[in-house]
């Protein structure tokens, strides 16, 4: 039985986490085979030790895309939420000061061009750095592949536990078939 060289990353909740298979530290990865025969647990920083596994490719480069995307967005989000409260700081500020305002022409036209150039300005401000978070090039892969294919010895040895686990069992089920031993001997010389 040829087990393959291709192991899924997979998450388990905190209740579940066991021993990493390298550092026997506790752990809540999980790698797995594509057809569930075999499996281990594995610290992350594991995973990025180039000497352990390598990821699939296309999947390391997925895996990058989607999480410089995912921090984009978040980046975005941030900036246009704080451009909503600045907007609604300053239409308080002007309710006040229309109230507080006295029938000065003159003030009032003034204060209005401050306010429109203030807000060109700050709209301007967001829409630079929104411009800038999407030019960004720069990304921390943090969630990573979640394919990969573990190096020839750790792959070997994989397969020699499921070899000899395999063949305990055997063991076990000659040991229970009572013609495999030999029968007692008889009283004739």
């Amino acid at each position: 039985m040829a087990l393959p060289n291709t192991w899924h990353h997979r998450k388990v909740g905190d209740g579940s986490a066991k021993a990493c298979w390298i550092c026997y530290k506790p752990s809540t990865s999980v790698m797995i085979t594509p057809d569930n025969k075999d499996f281990f647990y594995i610290c992350p920083g594991h995973l990025k030790d180039r000497t352990f596994c390598t990821p699939d490719a296309d999947e390391a480069a997925a895996a990058a895309e989607r999480k410089k995307k995912q921090e984009m967005d978040k980046e975005i989000e941030k900036v246009k939420k704080e451009f909503e409260e600045k907007q609604k700081r300053k239409e308080q500020r002007r309710k006040e000061r229309e109230k507080e305002k006295d029938k000065d022409v003159k003030k009032e036209k003034e204060a209005k061009k401050e306010e429109d150039a203030e807000d060109k300005k700050d709209e301007k401000e967001r829409d630079e750095k929104i411009q800038a978070l999407s030019s960004k090039d720069d990304s921390k892969p943090d969630d990573g592949p979640r394919i990969f294919t573990l190096h020839k010895n750790f792959y070997q040895m994989r397969l020699d536990r499921i070899r000899n686990a395999e063949a305990a069992k055997r063991n076990r089920e000659r040991f229970k078939n009572p013609t495999l031993f030999p029968s007692v001997p008889s009283g004739n010389p």
